[in-house]
């Protein structure tokens, strides 16, 4: 089977997860990815072959291109799906797409040509139309003001997917031999998605247009240690907060550790931050904060007083499962819906806007830190799904006999 993505960290990390499983149910499984090197690193660390395609989404990612460019990037997206999903797909029996919506398109693309079944996957919610919430906005595309019925926002949604990715995607698809796509958003999410989501943390409500199969996230028990001198912090006092925003570019990144340091300690706490894509760096040579690179989030938030983070799909679930308390500051895209979600289950707060001050994120851990955040948060992690790759990749397994 081949797993097909184009996106950030939290985009891959779930595929690590389905691979595995259908490795460990008998199916042969590979990866198709792009080419960066943690990403290389990790499927190699569980032995998953990775096929590489495109750029670096890393590079693509901290370049901060302009939205105006979107509409090229999405061409070089689907190019590169058709190129090296056609090779890799040869001999499959099923090919999960998911990822940006240009690269899922091309995915599903090419097992349309080669005869292939597809799934098509998503790891939150907000990309598949419904009649209870309004659509994400398309960078440099804001809805028109005073426009709030949703059915016609959902409407101006398809529009808008055709207007940025319809002429690139079928002009690949003439190359070879598939007829037009009319509408881009509904070949992508079809009339069976998945959502590989945890049904606690982002309960899907049913909708009479698709029938969404809701696997729970697909998570992976990570077994590495920690690095030696998290361990030595960990043990050399109190619990730590830790800050990490991911995949996300943060291009004020020495200002906004500089914030996030100032915050913890203003709370009385310690702090250890992860470098991330935005590469944070220290800010002073103190003892009480620790920047890291790459570290396992499974061992590492059960050890913390609170994650502060970005509000992806997979850091969400990851803290939320551990226990931890989390400040949510979204960047962009369904970070605004996580941390709705993290302040409605009571779990910790959401930080009002992606640039957050000292006494705005200190106010955030505040509520965070509160024995009964703590308390919520210990129940809640008992209710997080860890079968969800396993049920995907026996549905997977099933579609084919």
């Amino acid at each position: 089977m081949l797993v097909s993505t184009y996106g950030s960290r939290g985009d891959l990390e779930p595929l690590v997860g389905l691979a595995v499983r259908l490795r460990e149910l008998g199916a042969e499984a590979r990866v198709c990815a792009p080419p960066d090197e943690d990403f290389a690193q990790r499927l190699a660390g569980v032995g998953v072959p990775l096929v590489p395609v495109g750029r670096s989404a890393r590079a693509l990612t901290t370049g901060a291109p302009a939205p105006s460019s979107l509409p090229q990037r999405a061409a070089e997206l689907i190019a590169g799906q058709f190129e090296a999903v056609t090779a890799a797909a040869e001999g499959c029996d099923v090919l999960v797409a998911t990822g940006v919506m240009p690269a899922a398109a091309g995915a599903l693309s090419v097992a349309e040509k080669l005869g292939v079944r597809s799934v098509s996957v998503t790891f939150q919610q907000l990309t598949l139309p419904s009649p209870h919430r309004p659509p994400l906005a398309y960078p440099g595309r804001p809805f028109p003001p005073g426009v709030t019925d949703r059915r016609v926002l959902w409407d101006l949604d398809a529009r808008n997917a055709n207007a940025l990715f319809g002429e690139a995607l079928n002009t690949n698809r003439a190359s070879i031999g598939l007829p037009p796509v009319d509408d881009v958003r509904a070949y992508v999410v079809g009339d069976r998605p998945w959502l590989a989501t945890d049904p606690f943390l982002d309960p899907w409500r049913k909708t009479p247009d698709l029938d969404v199969v809701q696997t729970g996230a697909w998570l992976l028990p990570d077994e590495r240690p920690l690095p030696a001198e998290v361990e030595a912090f960990l043990d050399a006092g109190t619990p730590p907060v830790y800050v990490g925003f991911g995949s996300m570019p943060l291009h004020a990144s020495r200002d906004v550790a500089r914030v996030a340091v100032e915050a913890v300690r203003a709370q009385g706490r310690r702090v250890l931050v992860s470098r991330g894509w935005a590469g944070l760096a220290p800010v002073d040579d103190r003892d009480d904060c620790l920047v890291v690179g790459e570290a396992n989030h499974q061992a590492l938030f059960g050890r913390v007083a609170a994650v502060v983070h970005h509000g992806g799909a997979g850091t969400t679930t990851t803290a939320a499962r551990a226990g931890a308390p989390q400040v949510v500051v979204p960047q962009a895209a369904d970070q605004p819906y996580w941390a709705g979600r993290v302040a409605d289950l009571g779990i910790g707060a959401a930080h009002d806007g992606p640039t957050p001050t000292v006494a705005s994120l200190s106010a955030a851990l505040g509520t965070a830190l509160t024995p009964g955040a703590r308390a919520r948060a210990t129940a809640v992690a008992g209710t997080i799904r860890t079968d969800g790759a396993t049920v995907a990749a026996r549905l997977l397994l099933d579609a084919v006999g």
